[in-house]
């Protein structure tokens, strides 16, 4: 089966009648969208702050929160402007409270109690890597249930078996580096700078996926977690040698670079593909769907796409530029967690860890 990419901007009505306003802050995006019936995006805004963690490689937790706190406003405030709609058109308020940095968290949280009650609308909490499991759905007639999604971002890789939007069983999960934090340290190593992963994408582009074997952890027979630490470091010391952690990088040419890139991701692509195959066959399951910063990686979609064809499974890959954290898939799912009857009140907090998701056993 050919794999089906979908885009937020073309979507159909559902029979759910309820206009949300999103808000996602759990990283470094500030983000906020307003979506009608679980399906339709009237607007969805993301503030970026690449700028502000650049210079340090990575992301700074407490930067992060300050830069939420000083878009968060304007982009609500923006958000209904463009879609043209007033705060007593807004049905509910939907927000990521887990997991993430706590102190980015914690502002998109206060932000939508305080709109929800002085609005006086229903709110509810999202988890979410569970709103990347479920985006797949956005664009679809019916819901692709049950299916496995794979979620890799940079701070989650994990597998679940999504049975309904609040049924999602955790399958496995990353022991140590996530899919994307590789892509990150991989491209600090190279020199190539911040955020890794587009830039190693597009390097590994020029480069030979063959060049350089570099391992891929399994875990053991029948194991679903994953494991990139091991591979990042043997980038370190393919770059350095054995042991060492510099002095190596101006021995390098371009192509070496592009070679590295290219090997490097072919690796992780490997790993992510063969365990979500797995675990559609441990579930039965008949479609796979993709979510988080990683799904944009022209190489794992390229060769999820190869694998799940030769295998007669479905796959939803999202439009590349809505891999990455959005507010469009929180207000989606909580349109659809409203429309099963759930929801939060003014005690809703914020949580480092995800909340919720039953661990297979």
């Amino acid at each position: 089966m050919r794999a089906e990419v979908y885009s937020f901007t073309e979507l159909r009505f559902t029979s759910y009648a309820m206009t949300i306003l999103g808000i996602e802050t759990s990283c470094d995006e500030t983000a906020v969208a307003i979506v009608d019936d679980g399906h339709r995006v009237r607007c969805d805004l993301i503030a970026t702050q690449f700028d502000v963690h650049a210079k340090y490689g990575g992301v700074v937790p407490e930067l992060a929160s300050r830069a939420h706190l000083e878009k968060l406003d304007a982009l609500v405030e923006e958000a209904l402007n463009q879609a043209g709609c007033t705060p007593d058109e807004i049905d509910a308020i939907a927000v990521t409270h887990a997991p993430g940095l706590i102190g980015s968290l914690l502002i998109g949280v206060t932000a939508a109690k305080t709109l929800a009650w002085g609005w006086g609308k229903p709110l509810i909490g999202i988890d979410h890597v569970h709103a990347h499991a479920t985006s797949a759905a956005m664009d679809l007639d019916q819901d692709p249930w049950p299916a496995v999604a794979l979620v890799a971002s940079g701070g989650h890789t994990s597998l679940y078996h999504v049975r309904d939007y609040d049924d999602i069983l955790l399958l496995g999960r990353t022991v140590d580096d996530a899919a994307g934090e590789a892509f990150d340290k991989v491209a600090n190593i190279l020199g190539l700078g911040y955020p890794g992963g587009s830039i190693v994408d597009r390097q590994a582009r020029k480069g030979h996926a063959g060049a350089i074997k570099f391992p891929r952890s399994m875990l053991g027979p029948g194991s679903l977690d994953f494991s990139f630490s091991g591979l990042k470091t043997a980038v370190l010391y393919y770059v350095h040698g054995s042991g060492k952690t510099s002095g190596g990088l101006e021995r390098l040419t371009p192509d070496d670079i592009n070679d590295i890139c290219a090997s490097f991701s072919a690796a992780v692509a490997d790993v992510l593909v063969e365990k979500t195959v797995a675990a559609a066959a441990r579930t039965g399951a008949g479609t796979v769907v993709v979510g988080g910063g990683v799904a944009a990686n022209s190489v794992l979609r390229a060769r999820l796409a190869s694998r799940c064809e030769a295998e007669n499974l479905r796959l939803l890959l999202p439009a590349t530029e809505y891999c990455t954290d959005n507010a469009a898939m929180i207000a989606a799912l909580g349109a659809q967690l409203l429309a099963h009857g759930s929801a939060d009140d003014l005690h809703l907090t914020a949580s480092a860890s995800a909340t919720s998701g039953r661990i297979a056993g």
